[in-house]
C-alpha cells in the first residue's frame, strides 16, 4: 500500500490545511488569557477518550436495550458513565446521551410538559438561556413561557417576585439557573415555590456543574427534581451534556432523550464526560473549584475599585458580568474587540434592563475557569483585572496602548503556560 497517496494512513500529513489550523489554535490559546467563562482546557485523557475508536460505533438505545449488535463494552462504558454522574451530583438517575445543553433542556421540557404547557424561566437579558423560552427558540414556540428576572434595585433574582409570578402563572415546570447569573442559585428556595404550585423544579447547571461536582457552589438535590448541565464548562469535559434526576422522572427523561429527540449517542463523546466525571471525584478538583471563586472575587473586587460597574456589585461563583458604558464605552461589543486586540478574551453580553439590544449589549461577561485551570491564583487576578481596567479606561482603543498591554499578557501567559495534563 502506498502510504504517501492512501488519505487513511497519514492524515495528518495528507491534510496539512485543518492540522495547520489546529496548531495555530494550540499557540492562540497559550498566548492569550482566556476569560469566557464557558470555555476551559479538557484535560488529555478526556480528548484521548473523546477522539478514540469509540467514534466507529453505533449504539441507538440503551445499556441492555439496543438496537444494534457489538454492545458488550459500550454498555459497560455508558453504565460506568451513568454511574459517576450520580456519584458526581447526589442523584438517583442520569442519561448520558445528550449530544448538547439545548438537546438535555428540551428533553427537560418534554419530560414534564405537553406542547402548550405554562413553563416559568429566567430572562434572556436578565442571564438566562435561549433554550429557557426565548421567542426565537424552539422552547418558547412550543410552550406557554412566563419569565422572571432580577430585581432592577439589587440586580439578584428576587424570591418574593418568582413566588408571586409562579402563583399567577401556576406553571407545569420552573427553571432555575442560566447563563450570566453572577449570583448563586437558591436551590431550596425555589424548590418551596414548586411545591406550593405544583411545579416540577429543573436546575440548568450548565455553568456552575463543575463547582457543584468540587463543592463549591450550592447542591441542586435533593432539592431539585432534575439538574441538567453541559459537559464542558467548568466540568472540563467534551462538549456534550448529561442530566440527572430522581428516579420517578428517569423514564421519561430517557424516553425523551430517545427516540424523541436523538437517534445514536456519541459514544466517544460519553468516554471523555466518564473521564471527567473521574478527574472531579479526585481531591485536586475541590481545590480547583475552590480556586474558581476565590480568583473571580478577587478579579471582581479588582475591577469595581478600578470604576468598572458589576453587576449586582460582585460574584458568587466563576462568572462576572460588567456594565461597560459606566466607563464611557458605547457597548459591549467594541469593548470586546478592544480587549481581543489585547489578548484578553471574553464576550459581550446584555445586562439587566440594558438600554441596548442583544445586537448591541451594553455588557461583557467573563469568568476564571481557564485562568484558573492554567494555575494563577488571586495575586495574578489582580494583574489581569489591571491590565483590563487599562483597556476600559480607553474607549477610544488606542492601537499602541492595546499592542503594550498584549505584550504584557503574553509574559503572564508563559508564566503560567497551561500545564502537560491539559495540552
Amino acid at each position: 500500500m502506498n502510504t504517501q497517496t492512501d488519505p487513511f494512513i497519514g492524515g495528518r500529513a495528507q491534510d496539512s490545511a485543518i492540522f495547520d489550523l489546529i496548531k495555530q489554535e494550540t499557540l492562540r490559546q497559550e498566548l492569550v488569557l482566556r476569560l469566557i467563562p464557558s470555555e476551559n482546557y479538557a484535560s488529555k485523557p478526556v480528548r484521548e477518550a473523546t477522539g478514540s475508536i469509540l467514534t466507529n460505533k453505533y449504539s441507538e438505545g440503551l445499556p441492555g436495550r439496543r438496537y444494534y449488535q457489538g454492545q458488550k463494552y459500550i454498555d459497560k462504558l455508558e453504565n460506568l458513565c451513568i454511574e459517576r454522574a450520580k456519584a458526581v451530583f447526589n442523584g438517583e438517575h442520569a442519561n448520558v446521551q445528550p449530544y448538547s445543553g439545548s438537546v438535555a433542556v428540551l428533553a427537560c421540557y418534554f419530560a414534564v410538559c405537553q406542547a402548550g404547557d405554562t413553563v416559568m424561566g429566567p430572562r434572556l437579558d436578565h442571564g438566562g438561556h435561549l433554550s429557557h423560552g426565548h421567542k426565537v427558540n424552539l422552547t418558547g414556540k412550543l410552550f406557554n413561557m412566563v419569565q422572571y428576572g432580577v430585581n432592577q434595585q439589587t440586580e439578584v433574582v428576587d424570591m418574593d417576585e418568582v413566588r408571586e409570578l409562579a402563583r399567577q402563572a401556576r406553571p407545569k415546570m420552573i427553571i432555575a439557573g442560566g447563563t450570566a447569573f453572577p449570583r448563586n442559585v437558591d436551590f431550596e428556595a425555589f424548590a418551596a415555590i414548586a411545591k406550593e404550585v405544583g411545579a416540577v423544579l429543573v436546575a440548568d447547571m450548565s455553568h456552575t456543574a463543575g463547582l457543584i461536582a468540587g463543592k463549591a457552589y450550592p447542591q441542586p438535590f435533593p432539592h431539585v427534581d432534575i439538574m441538567v448541565t453541559t459537559s464542558h464548562k467548568t466540568l472540563r469535559g467534551p462538549r456534550g451534556a448529561l442530566i440527572v434526576c430522581k428516579h420517578e422522572w428517569a423514564q421519561k427523561i430517557d424516553t425523551a432523550v430517545f427516540p424523541l429527540l436523538q437517534g445514536g449517542p456519541h459514544q466517544h463523546t460519553q468516554a471523555g464526560i466518564g473521564v471527567a466525571l473521574f478527574e472531579a471525584q479526585q481531591p485536586a478538583f475541590r481545590e480547583y473549584a475552590a480556586n474558581i471563586v476565590r480568583n473571580s472575587k478577587a478579579l471582581a473586587q479588582t475591577l469595581m475599585e478600578g470604576g468598572l460597574r458589576l453587576i449586582s456589585n460582585g460574584t458568587d461563583n466563576h462568572l462576572i458580568l460588567a456594565d461597560v458604558t459606566s466607563m464611557g464605552w458605547e457597548g459591549g461589543k467594541p469593548a470586546a474587540v478592544a480587549m481581543e486586540k489585547a489578548g484578553i478574551e471574553l464576550n459581550a453580553n446584555m445586562i439587566p434592563f440594558d438600554k441596548g439590544s442583544a445586537f448591541k449589549p451594553s455588557g461583557i461577561r467573563l469568568g476564571t475557569p481557564s485562568l484558573t485551570t492554567r494555575g494563577m491564583g488571586t495575586e495574578e487576578m489582580k494583574k489581569v483585572g489591571e491590565l483590563m481596567l487599562r483597556v476600559l479606561k480607553d474607549p477610544s482603543a488606542n492601537e499602541d496602548n492595546l499592542r503594550r498591554i498584549r505584550a504584557e499578557v503574553q509574559e503572564l501567559c508563559l508564566a503560567f503556560p497551561v500545564p502537560d495534563y491539559f495540552v
